[in-house]
């Protein structure tokens, strides 16, 4: 079942530009690529090359961005869930910086964070796909701005593509 494209008051305002990183109108298959691409990207890094790698002083290290797009990843993965299945509870914001700061993302193994990238993603994938139209358009509150599903799914796929457009252009300072 395909999601379909979010129209505006589907999503937060602060992610119209993520979410039109996207292409076409299908939120699974837009994960499923970008996954690929993930594990290329990463796969082919080298551990001790990428150690402590940050592209500016106080910026997050390349692994505690890939640490954080997982964190995301479950984050609104939960939301999506609690939307889908009718719960009417808003659903509060987070603090990413504070998450990365409770993290230990530095000292895994690039190779687990990876790991731990694809697990997280296939649950998602898994998850979204059971979905029926309906759900992809029921709606909710979160962090204080009403959501859709497919909203906050597109909101996972555009955050991921920002952030391996700031690794390339900034971490790694290719186009590619």
């Amino acid at each position: 079942m395909k999601s379909g494209r979010p129209m505006p008051g589907e999503y937060g305002e602060h992610a119209e530009a993520d979410i039109a990183r996207v292409a076409g109108d299908d939120a699974v298959e837009a994960l499923a690529r970008q996954e690929h691409e993930v594990k290329e990207l990463f796969a082919a890094l080298d551990e001790s090359a990428i150690a402590g790698l940050r592209y500016a002083p106080g910026k997050w290290t390349l692994k505690q961005v890939l640490g954080h797009m997982i964190d995301d990843e479950r984050i609104f993965t939960y939301r999506a869930l609690c939307i889908a299945r009718g719960d009417a509870r808003p659903l509060a914001s987070f603090d990413e910086n504070d998450y990365v700061a409770g993290a230990n993302f530095e000292e895994q193994p690039l190779r687990d964070l990876l790991d731990d990238y694809c697990l997280t993603r296939c649950a998602a994938i898994a998850f979204f796909r059971s979905l029926s139209a309906g759900a992809w358009l029921r709606r909710g509150t979160v962090a204080g701005y009403t959501a859709s599903v497919r909203g906050l799914v597109f909101h996972v796929a555009g955050h991921e593509l920002h952030h391996l457009g700031v690794i390339r252009e900034r971490y790694l300072k290719t186009t590619a």
